[in-house]
């Protein structure tokens, strides 16, 4: 790896030294909304208007134009929808560089008033640094939650109990609108209507402008915000079976001062799992068979409002403010019934029956201000966020014994009260030192505490006693102090960013009993290196970046959920962080109607977190715990393919090697092995304004050194219709078709094996239906600038 890495740097090192070259640069924007314009065709005329070089600006409406001969000449910019614009250009002999500076390109009313744009930008877009996913044009995540969006997301998996996972890798940072958020802990991303999402970012390897959480990168969740002048909106309604029952208004106003937007979701949804256990343990050398079957009804009830308005002061100075609360309330209900045998007959049946009610309330307000400069690309920033929430959950548990002789057990309940503070504050400032370089710097303070109350009780006649001496009061604290600065560059085809992250973490744990009182201080510099080489119609990148996995806070609480007689989950509190250095080298290639991105990586991760599985008094537990390291050797292939204009394909795969070294409590945990994931997903235009849109999803096998995960796949397909003059939209979608989503693994001991089967999840069947009004002529109002709140 170190070779390769170091051949690659000379190559492209090897170019910059032999740029000797005039270079034209600049950039192309709307004169008005001074919002850039990728993609402005660019051609280079001599005196005698022949074309000597024809270019396009990039993704943010940067241009640079390399080998033009010497002489006077003429450079033209155009763009659909945009006038043609023209200007004289000067090659000097000599003369390394020359900076047109900004071009402002103005919009050709007539045009825009009599070209109809029948083509459409595809769901998803392959970008050198990231992947976007458009979630409004993907036909089978209209109707669901965020969960569902993500599942269709290149490189990204969420498994049935609400894990999200990238590369197969579930150590990764989920964002909201580029900052952390209690939506995205504990599966609240179920909370989130795929209605409110405008697009997903997948960023493997960040720049040290992110946090240098989660090893395997980060999954940036973009909510939507008002983009279109006037008065607009639209109502979603949904309806399905299992019950998913949505309905989704937002309404939003748009003006040269102020831009006012809005997102209300109401829910009410049912979700039906089953699940199944065949176990065999030896106790002092008699083997004994288990058999459990656990039907799960769940019933949620959720509120969710996003409200929040810019204001532009004038052309260089905004303001946002913005208030998000997601208010739940969750009805569980459980049956489980256990068969305990011998080798030849039955032994004993027990039954458990579980209520639980759960209320969970997240807040969430945002400030935030931007200040442009006269300097084109200057920006500065400031951030505030406070984040509170609380949740009380209580479960109410009945056990019994059927056979051989029938007995009523004492009951048992929990009850769990947590509560949360976040105050964050952050500011960035970009400086151009030129119309290609740029230097950029920032700060970011972040402290959370977190209470988490857990008493659970026994039924004694009329009274309620402490059960198991599980009466505790858990306190966390955490503050992040992070800073950082980076510089980028472009010398010809040749662009280069380099950054440098340092982050001191302070961690406090105690409970009121004086079980944990654990005080942990680590810092830790985090550089980033982001180089590539862009050929005609292609480009190279290589990146390396040093990430940090903090432990989640639900792998930190010691409290156990009691619901199973026979397996329960308990947190760690001694878990420490584990720290990853990550090598990408990757490649893009576009044609016409197909583009190719391979990607090679190398990740190392030391201090690595995975479950363990012990047992103690016939009751299995499994708890996160830190071995050595973990390193991962992959491929990765994301393919779009358009052979006709009514049709879209997309394929995706990933395949990785890995090893992993380590003991706990005397085992040895080395192993190694691979694994597979792949996507296949089409899109169809179907005539009279319908879509068609089919997905086929598969995870091979996964191990470590105790558990066999079994291949996963799937089957999720939707219909849309567009009707009532493009202002409504109907559609219907079926996710885990056929019941093919069932997780099973094997865990394997010394005195112990047990087989699972879980299905969280039954098939579901959705119809929906969307409105939408613009209120104003967007011709009657100019467009406002945005602010980067993003």
């Amino acid at each position: 790896m170190k070779t390769l890495i170091t051949s690659i740097l000379i190559l492209l090192f090897h170019f910059l030294a032999n740029a000797q070259q005039t270079t034209v640069s600049g950039k192309v924007q709307d004169n008005i909304t001074k919002e850039a314009l990728p993609y402005v065709t660019i051609a280079v005329k001599d005196s005698a208007l022949k074309t000597v070089l024809i270019g396009v600006t990039d993704e943010h409406g940067v241009f640079s134009l390399e080998k033009l001969p010497i002489g006077k000449m003429t450079i033209s910019f155009s763009f659909m929808g945009y006038q043609n614009y023209s200007q004289p250009l000067e090659i000097i002999s000599g003369k390394a560089k020359i900076e047109l500076g900004t071009i402002g390109l103005v919009t050709d009313a007539v045009q825009l008033n009599a070209v109809e744009i029948n083509g459409q930008k595809p769901n998803i877009s392959l970008k050198l640094d990231k992947k976007v996913f458009e979630v409004g044009k993907d036909v089978l995540s209209q109707n669901g939650s965020a969960n569902d969006v993500l599942n269709g997301v290149p490189s990204v998996a969420v498994s049935p109990t609400g894990g999200v996972s990238l590369r197969g890798n579930s150590s990764v940072l989920v964002l909201i609108n580029g900052r952390q958020s209690g939506l995205t802990q504990t599966n609240a991303l179920d909370q989130i209507a795929a209605d409110q999402i405008d697009r997903i970012e997948v960023i493997t390897n960040p720049s040290s402008r992110y946090d240098a959480s989660g090893s395997a990168g980060i999954i940036n969740i973009i909510l939507k915000k008002n983009k279109k002048s006037g008065f607009n909106g639209q109502v979603r309604l949904v309806a399905g079976s299992p019950n998913d029952s949505r309905l989704n208004p937002s309404i939003n106003y748009k003006s040269d001062k102020i831009n006012i937007f809005s997102n209300f979701s109401i829910r009410s949804s049912d979700y039906v799992g089953l699940y199944t256990t065949n176990q065999s343990t030896i106790n002092n050398g008699t083997p004994s068979l288990m058999n459990r079957v656990q039907n799960e009804d769940r019933h949620d009830d959720g509120k969710l409002m996003y409200l929040g308005a810019d204001y532009f002061f004038d052309d260089h100075h905004t303001i946002t403010a913005a208030f998000l609360k997601n208010a739940t309330h969750d009805n569980d209900k459980t049956h489980l019934k256990y068969d305990y045998s011998n080798d030849t007959s039955l032994d004993s049946t027990l039954i458990r029956e579980g209520k639980s009610l759960e209320k969970r309330d997240y807040n969430q307000l945002e400030f935030n201000y931007t200040q442009t400069f006269k300097q084109e690309a200057k920006k500065w920033t400031i951030n505030v966020q406070y984040d509170w929430w609380n949740s009380d959950k209580n479960w109410n548990l009945s056990t019994e014994r059927l056979f051989p002789t029938p007995v009523t057990y004492p009951g048992i309940r929990t009850k769990s009260i947590g509560n949360s503070k976040d105050l964050l504050i952050q500011s960035d400032f970009i400086q151009p030192i030129d119309s290609v370089s740029v230097f950029e710097f920032g700060i970011k303070s972040e402290i959370r505490k977190v209470s988490s109350d857990f008493l659970a009780e026994q039924q004694q006649e009329n009274d309620w006693t402490i059960y198991q001496n599980i009466d505790n009061n858990l306190k966390y604290t955490e503050t992040i102090s992070s800073a950082y600065a980076q510089f980028s560059n472009k010398a010809g085809q040749f662009n280069y960013m380099l950054g440098f992250r340092t982050e001191l973490t302070q961690i406090s744990i105690t409970d009121i009993k004086n079980t944990y009182d654990d005080k942990k201080n680590y810092g830790k510099l985090f550089p980033t290196v982001n180089m590539s080489y862009k050929f005609e119609t292609s480009t190279l990148q290589l990146n390396y970046s040093k990430r940090i996995n903090r432990p989640a806070l639900y792998a930190l609480y010691p409290f156990n959920e009691l619901t199973d007689l026979n397996a329960q989950y308990i947190g760690n509190p001694d878990l420490n962080p584990s720290y990853t250095d990550a090598f990408e080298l990757g490649f893009l290639k576009t044609w016409k109607k197909i583009t190719l991105n391979p990607s090679f990586y190398y990740q190392r991760e030391k201090n690595y977190i995975q479950d363990f599985t012990y047992r103690e008094n016939d009751i299995f537990y499994t708890t996160p715990i830190n071995i050595d390291y973990e390193t991962r050797t992959g491929f990765e292939l994301s393919t779009l393919y358009n052979p006709l204009k009514w049709l879209q394909i997309n394929l995706e795969m990933n395949f990785y090697s890995f090893v992993q070294k380590g003991n706990y409590q005397e085992k040895n945990l080395d192993y190694n092995g691979e694994t597979f994931t792949g996507r296949l997903s089409t899109q169809l235009k179907l005539p009279a304004k319908f879509s068609f849109q089919g997905r086929y999803n598969f995870r091979g096998e996964q191990q470590n050194a105790q558990t066999t995960n079994a291949a996963l796949q799937s089957i999720d397909f939707g219909l849309s219709k567009t009707l009532l003059k493009d202002k409504a939209t109907i559609v219907f979608d079926v996710s885990n078709a056929f019941n093919l989503r069932q997780n099973k693994n094997t865990t394997t001991g010394i005195d112990y094996l047990f087989k699972e089967v879980s299905i969280p999840n039954a098939a579901r069947y959705r119809l929906s239906f969307v409105y939408r009004f613009n209120l104003t002529d967007p011709k009657v109002i100019r467009q406002a600038n945005s602010a980067n709140r993003n």
